[in-house]
C-alpha cells in the first residue's frame, strides 16, 4: 500500500468512528422504585374503594415481575393471580389489556400467566415502558382499568419529572 492509500483509509476510519460509537454495547434501562410501585398500588385500591369496590392489584416491573401486590380487605383471593396476569400481559404487549381481548381465545391467549381482559395497563414514562399494573375484582374489566388508570395518574407527573 502506498502512503496515499493508507492516509485515505485512516481518514475514512476516523470519520466512521462516531458511527461505531453510537452503537452502544450496553443500554441503560429505567426502572420504577419500590416506593413508586407501592404508591401506584395504593392509589389504585383507593380509586376502587371510592366506588365501594374491593380489588386485588399487582404492579410489575418492565420484565413482568411483581413489585407490589395488594388485596383489599374482603376482595376474593382469586383477584391476585388475575391482577398479576393482567399486569404481565400489559407489559409483555405494551398495551392496555382491553386491546387484547380479541386475542384471548387464540394460542397466544392461552400462554400461562397471561390474562387478556380489561384491567391491565402498561406504565410508560417519556415513551419508555417501566412496568404495568393489573386490577381484578370490580364488576367489569372497564372499572378495573379505570382504577388502574387512577393509580398510574397518581404518580405520572412525578415519574415524568424524574426523567
Amino acid at each position: 500500500m502506498n502512503r496515499l492509500t493508507v492516509s485515505l483509509l485512516a481518514a475514512s476510519l476516523t470519520l466512521a468512528a462516531p458511527a461505531f460509537a453510537e452503537d452502544a454495547m450496553l443500554i441503560q434501562v429505567k426502572r420504577m422504585s419500590l416506593e413508586t410501585a407501592v404508591a401506584i398500588a395504593q392509589a389504585t385500591v383507593a380509586a376502587c374503594r371510592e366506588q365501594g369496590i374491593q380489588v386485588g392489584v399487582t404492579v410489575v416491573d418492565r420484565d413482568g415481575i411483581p413489585q407490589a401486590v395488594m388485596r383489599d380487605t374482603i376482595a376474593p383471593t382469586i383477584t391476585l393471580p388475575i391482577s398479576e396476569g393482567k399486569a404481565y400481559a400489559a407489559v409483555m404487549f405494551n398495551v392496555p389489556t382491553s386491546e387484547l381481548a380479541s386475542r384471548a381465545d387464540t394460542p397466544i391467549g392461552r400462554v400461562p400467566g397471561l390474562v387478556m381482559s380489561a384491567g391491565g395497563l402498561p406504565i410508560q414514562v417519556g415513551g419508555s415502558l417501566v412496568g404495568g399494573v393489573g386490577v381484578s375484582g370490580a364488576p367489569s374489566g372497564e372499572t378495573d382499568q379505570a382504577c388502574a388508570a387512577a393509580g398510574v395518574e397518581a404518580v405520572q407527573t412525578d415519574l415524568e419529572m424524574a426523567m
